[in-house]
């Protein structure tokens, strides 16, 4: 961990000289792979030693893949090997080594490594393999029109900005940052003729970096305050049970998970921070003007801490990796979209029982949300004190829900998880039911999604 810190920390001061001292006007695109990538490889040998050596597998064995595989096949492949692998050393790494599960240890990199893998397989795959029509706004934007040098393969998937913590980002986006079209191209979307400019403004990431780097060290604070002065396993502790009420049980299980949650702040605005200060990240201007720098933020906490709808929650909560399962299983899955999806990112995290107890929890829990909200929400959409009631019992409900559905994933075992939600009579599970049995949605079929994405396409063009 102390590991972690440092190559991030380091990897910040690196991204700031990046910016300054090897920019599309000083330095030549080649040398700015060459630099992402060998300061990413030393960051990762550093941090995980010969255990490094996954990774590096691992991109090889998929450059291979994109190289020999025929375009038609070129995404599966590459999804079956990258998932494979990972889901070995996963294996090897809990079973075999036996590595502490607070240790950190080098599936967190090869996790993005996955990621990135497969999100370029499938973009490339919809840029040569598919015919424009067929693909949605979205993946005709994204689409890989040729496969990249070795050089760009490396360093997309091993730059010292992502490494060690991520986010994925798009291949497009990251080859039009190294080649300096990256903000040029966000800021072309504005007409700043009629905002008083004669020319581009250039934005600095300076203001976003340190405000970033704020909520990191407040997300620190916190962790080492809060984190271990609340435990989760205090809420199946025997004596705790035994004397607490149930809705102080529910009280308390909102706390200890509020107290898990620094560490996953402070980790994932520290990379964005990091991505920030090399000049990556722009996302364009808001209706008020203001330069936006959270193309590749991992989290909106503002909106995850008000959220009113377990799919709002979700979609605010490790926003980078909702979006890699969106592009390559959700939007792509010929049935059952929502269910695939979570068992990928189950897949995904790990083999820990936990994952698959939150996550098939969450399935559940989604689609009783969303029967709620489509049957329910109308009624309750005016007045307005009827609007701000509504909220605030939403609010109430979605955030019991979510601690309600992660706990397995923080307790990682079976036997602290049947015993958890035996001490809450499995409640979000029956209501859940109940719900689906009362108010039946109709899953939305591949046709359908396939028609209303045709639908986007035509509308784009015809503008």
């Amino acid at each position: 961990q102390i590991n972690f810190v440092a190559c991030q920390l380091f990897a910040l001061l690196a991204a700031f000289w990046f910016r300054i001292y090897l920019s599309p006007s000083h330095a030549s695109s080649a040398v700015r792979h060459a630099f992402a990538t060998l300061f990413g490889i030393y960051f990762a040998v550093f941090c995980f030693g010969w255990y490094s050596i996954h990774l590096f597998v691992l991109v090889m064995l998929n450059y291979g893949i994109m190289n020999l595989a025929s375009i038609p096949n070129i995404h599966r492949y590459s999804f079956v090997v990258a998932m494979g692998y990972l889901t070995l050393c996963h294996i090897s790494r809990i079973y075999i080594f036996h590595y502490g599960i607070l240790t950190t240890d080098f599936s967190g990199p090869l996790m993005i490594i996955t990621q990135k893998i497969t999100t370029l397989a499938c973009q490339l795959h919809d840029g040569i393999g598919r015919q424009a029509e067929e693909l949605t706004a979205e993946q005709n934007r994204l689409a890989v029109k040729s496969r990249p040098s070795l050089l760009e393969y490396l360093s997309y998937l091993l730059n010292f900005m992502s490494i060690i913590a991520g986010p994925c980002s798009n291949y497009k986006d990251y080859i039009a940052f190294i080649e300096g079209r990256h903000v040029h191209m966000k800021l072309l979307e504005v007409n700043w003729k009629q905002k008083g400019y004669d020319r581009l403004p250039d934005p600095s990431p300076t203001g976003a970096v340190m405000y970033k780097l704020c909520i990191t060290l407040v997300s620190l604070i916190l962790f080492l305050t809060l984190t271990k002065n609340f435990p989760m396993a205090y809420i199946i502790d025997n004596e705790f049970l035994d004397k607490t009420p149930f809705l102080s049980r529910l009280g308390y299980l909102y706390v200890v998970t509020q107290a898990a949650k620094p560490k996953y702040y402070f980790a994932w605005t520290l990379a964005d921070a990091v991505n920030n200060a090399a000049g990556y990240g722009f996302s364009g201007v808001d209706e008020r003007g203001t330069f936006r720098w959270d193309l590749l933020s991992n989290l909106n906490i503002w909106n995850i801490e008000t959220a009113t709808s377990f799919k709002m929650y979700i979609e605010n909560w490790n926003i980078q990796t909702a979006a890699w399962l969106k592009r390559v299983c959700y939007d792509r899955a010929p049935w059952y979209p929502t269910a695939l999806t979570f068992i990928l990112s189950a897949l995904w995290h790990g083999i820990y029982p936990g994952y698959y107890f939150t996550f098939l929890t969450g399935i559940l829990i989604t689609l009783a949300a969303r029967a709620i909200r489509n049957n329910c929400r109308h009624y309750f959409l005016s007045p307005v004190p009827l609007k701000i009631a509504y909220d605030v019992v939403t609010w109430a409900v979605t955030q019991l829900a979510v601690c309600y559905t992660v706990a397995p994933f923080v307790m990682l075992a079976v036997e602290p998880t049947i015993k958890f939600y035996k001490s809450v009579y499995f409640h979000m599970h029956i209501l859940s039911i109940l719900v689906l049995l009362l108010l039946p949605i109709r899953p939305q079929t591949h046709s359908v999604r396939r028609a209303q994405n045709q639908a986007m396409m035509n509308s784009i063009k015809s503008k």
